[in-house]
Parts: C-alpha cells; structure tokens; sequence
C-alpha cells in the first residue's frame, strides 16, 4: 500500500518520527534519526488500522526489518479528515463551503454525530458566535459582547441550520456513505516527520524559527510566548502582561522585525506587544482610549520594515480596518478600507514592502489592498477568482505578496511593481489553504487546515506534490526554514499541543 503514514516513538520520549510508504509498500528510517532504545510503531490510512499492535526494539548500525499488516476497520469515521467529511456530505461546493468556519475550534465529526434538529441547531450557532476565535473545545472564551449571529453565519443562517440537520443522526442514520480521499503517491512519500510534543494542552498557532534554530510559538488562548529548542527539547515560556482582564486571552500573528525582535497581535487584549530577544522582555502598545472598543481585535501585526519611518502597521477586526502606531509619538492613525462598501469585507494577513507601504489580504471578500506610507492613499485590487477570500501569506524580496485564497481553493501571487495577479488551485477537494510561503528554491508551501495535508508547489512547472501529516493537524501559520537545504517545513498543531518538522527528501 502507498501513501500510508508510518510513526515511530521511542519509549519515555515526546518525539514522534513518521515516514510514508512507497508504490511497493516499503518504508524506512534514517539511521540519523534515531536513537537506540525500544519503539511503538502506528500508522495512519484513513480506512486501515494495524492488525495488532507493532514495537520493537532498535539498535544503531543495525538494520531492523518488520512488516507491517494491516486491515480494514469496520467504522472508518473517527479516522476521516475534515476535507474527507466535507467530500461525503451531500449537497454542492458552495453549500459546503461554510462548513470551514466550524473547523476553527472542533472537527467536523462533532457535527455529523450530533443529533439536533434545525432549529436545535440555530441554538447551536448563536451558542458558537458567542465564543471568541481563539477558543477550543475544551476552553471557550465567551466574547464580551456577542456578535450576532449574522455576522458569523450570514443571512443563510437558517438554511444552513436545515442543511446541518440532513448531515448528522437527527434521523437515526446518515444519509450518505463516509468515504476517504486517495492517499498520496510518487513525490509525496518523499518525506521525513517529526513531531515535538509541547508540555501541556497548548494551542500553538504561529510557529517560526530563528536564524539560531530556535522555534518560538504564539499561543491562541493564552498569554504566553513559548520558546522551543529542538536540540535540546527544552520548552520555556515568557508571559504576555494581559491589557483587559475581562476579555479573552491570547495571542495570534507572530512577526520579526529587522532588529531580530518578535512582534504579536494582541487579539482581543488590544493592540500589540514587542519582545525584545536579548533582555526577555516585553513592551506592549495597547489601543489608546478614543480607538479602543468592545470589538476591538488585533490579529496581526507588521513591523516587518517598520524601521523605514519608525511606524508599525497593525489589523482591526472590530472596525475593519487598520492602524498605523507611530513609534515616536506613539500616535495611532486608522484606515477604514471598506467603510462606504457592501459586505462583508475584512483586514487579516497584513505584510509591508522595501518602503514599509503595507499590503492587506480581505478575509471577507477577494480583495488585496494596499496602503502608501508616504501619502496614506489607499487601493483596492480585486482577485481574478471572485470572494476567494484571501488570508494570509508572505511577502518576497521582490515586493510580490503570497497568499492563500482560503475559499478559492488557491493560492494566488500578486507582484506589487506590476499590480497584477496569478493563481494556481490546489489538487485535493475541500483543502481550505490557510497560508503561503516561498523557499529560496523556488518552491511554494502551504497546507490544508481540512486535509492534514502540506503542499509544495513547483513554480517553474506548477507542479504540487502533497505530503500526510501524522495526526489530525488543524493547521495555521507555515514557516519556512531556509538555512536547510532542502527547505524545511514547520507548523504547530493547534488543537492538539505539538509542533511539526517536515523535511522532503527530494
């Protein structure tokens, strides 16, 4: 069988190997990467679980052989991605396609093993508007002031309550037949993964890595920035002061400047905070009162050039809109891009060029706008692909913005000399990209937060080659480490408290 996830973990460790078997069934570990000792193997095809359990033990310099059998399962549901939920529901793409904004906190399983009626399920859907984005299953942080369900959910709301009715076991059974994606093959089985586990129930969001090999994580629902060696495996954590006790906690973008200090939206805690590397502490730069309100919420920052001028670009959500935080006044101006346009319309990824111009992805709707830092003009350039819903991405070095059209199924390229467009849509259904990154050899990353899938495209031949991740994997900000060679990959595993190293081996 190709395309199945095989892991290792040794006995006593919190580091979890995986590799993917080839066209002949054959999988292997590199001598490197691992250590003597006694280890529990699994394996993950959506549909097939191993026979029985599988360890052994393993001696360096020693080739060890084991076969692996495996059988079919009789429920194959608690395996199924979200993408492979979406694929066997009923109905059309675009009456699908809200579905991805219940993935942000549970999977889709909970949805379709509940048993509400519609209107048991409109209740639901005022409950989950109630409940700040950076909440988990197991930790909901309510909103200071809910939002109404329209905002969320849209003016179908009650349709869509209908149709979450016909999906789950209100009647006793499904009305359709569970089924999984094709496995990956040819490049994709090409891959080393490791995966650290953190120390606690975390919810790493943004993770990157710095010139020194060190990981640092932004974490969703709480106030700490982490700090991760992977040599060493020791994990620390430096605490964000809280600005606004009643509101939810936590953090979400996490940026670089070009001094090497870390920057982090402060969500609904208001504003921004820097984190200065050699003193280990922070500074943080709340919305002052006049710009501050009930639905304030910063999830992104860009200092990225912000020595250019001495001023720092930062999103609101509550307006939408953004502001500019002037480091030597420690005024604030604000931008209000869609003010006078029908929604809905939002500010999420924001990334500044050489001239600290900043550029913003409209989450709501298809546009990438930009702001000038010299005159403060502001321009709106549409995606070719209408609502594609742009997230977040990176700029390169030659002022070319690479996003994740999260709604399209793409990922799009807007070069800021030319303001013109390119888009490629991703191979797997249902893949929801949440993010884009260039390597320096020419290849674009991004990865589903449906499929537990990571995509590496070439950009000479456009040419996607799709890499399984190990565990269910709700997956947000990819980094890219090119001090490697090849590149490699990381994210953090927001839902369930590790972050992951993939490494392609071609």
């Amino acid at each position: 069988m190709e395309g199945v996830v095989v892991s290792a973990r040794k006995a006593g460790s919190s580091v979890t190997l995986s590799v993917v078997s080839d066209a002949r069934g054959r999988f292997s570990f590199p001598s490197s990467k691992l250590e003597s000792g006694h280890y529990a193997l699994r394996v993950r095809a959506t549909g097939w679980e191993l026979d029985a359990p599988v360890d052994t033990d393993v001696v360096l310099a020693v080739t060890r052989s084991v076969d692996l059998k495996l059988r079919k399962v009789r429920d194959i549901t608690p395996q199924m991605t979200n993408a492979e939920w979406i694929a066997s529901f009923p109905g059309t793409p675009d009456q699908k396609k809200f579905l991805y904004g219940c993935v942000g906190c549970h999977t889709l399983e909970r949805i379709a093993r509940s048993k509400y009626d519609a209107p048991g399920f409109a209740q639901v859907m005022k409950r989950m508007a109630s409940y700040a984005n950076n909440s988990h299953i197991e930790r909901p942080q309510p909103r200071v002031r809910p939002r109404d369900t329209m905002r969320d959910f849209g003016p179908e709301a009650d349709k869509q309550a209908e149709y979450l009715a016909t999906l789950n076991q209100s009647s006793g059974a499904w009305s359709y037949a569970p089924r999984a994606l094709p496995r990956v093959k040819g490049k994709g089985t090409r891959v080393l993964i490791t995966e650290y586990d953190l120390p606690r129930k975390l919810m790493p969001h943004d993770v990157i890595v710095d010139r020194a090999g060190i990981v640092w994580l932004s974490q969703f629902d709480e106030q700490f920035l982490g700090r991760f060696d992977p040599a060493t495996l020791k994990y620390a954590e430096f605490a964000i002061p809280v600005q606004r006790p009643d509101y939810p906690k936590g953090t979400l973008d996490l940026e670089v400047d070009p001094e090497g200090n870390l920057w982090l939206s402060h969500m609904f805690q208001s504003g921004i905070v820097k984190f200065d590397k050699k003193a280990e502490k922070f500074q943080a730069f709340p919305l002052p009162a006049g710009v501050v309100n009930e639905n304030s919420q910063q999830s992104m920052v860009g200092p990225q050039r912000w020595t250019v001028d001495r001023k720092v670009w930062l999103n609101d959500a509550g307006i939408p809109g953004l502001h500019r935080l002037d480091m030597a006044t420690g005024k604030f101006e604000t931008w209000k891009p869609y003010e006078n346009m029908k929604g809905p319309h939002s500010v999420y990824g924001i990334y500044a060029d050489s001239k600290n111009n900043i550029f913003f992805m409209d989450f709501g709707g298809e546009n990438v706008g930009k702001i000038e830092a010299a005159t403060g003009k502001l321009t709106l350039f549409p995606t070719p692909t209408p609502r594609s819903r742009p997230r977040r991405g990176r700029m390169d070095d030659q002022d070319r913005v690479w996003f994740a059209e999260w709604r399209a199924e793409k990922i799009g390229m807007f070069d800021t000399r030319t303001e013109t467009f390119r888009e490629w849509p991703v191979p797997a259904p249902y893949t929801a990209p949440y993010d884009v990154a260039l390597d320096k050899a020419g290849k674009v990353w991004t990865a589903g937060m449906n499929t537990d899938r990571v995509l590496r495209m070439d950009l000479e031949t456009s040419e996607f080659t799709e890499y399984p991740l190990p565990t269910q994997t709700n997956v947000r900000r990819v980094f890219v480490d090119n001090s490697t060679t090849p590149p490699t990959f990381w994210v953090g595993n927001n839902h369930h408290a590790s972050i992951v190293k993939l490494e392609p081996l071609d």
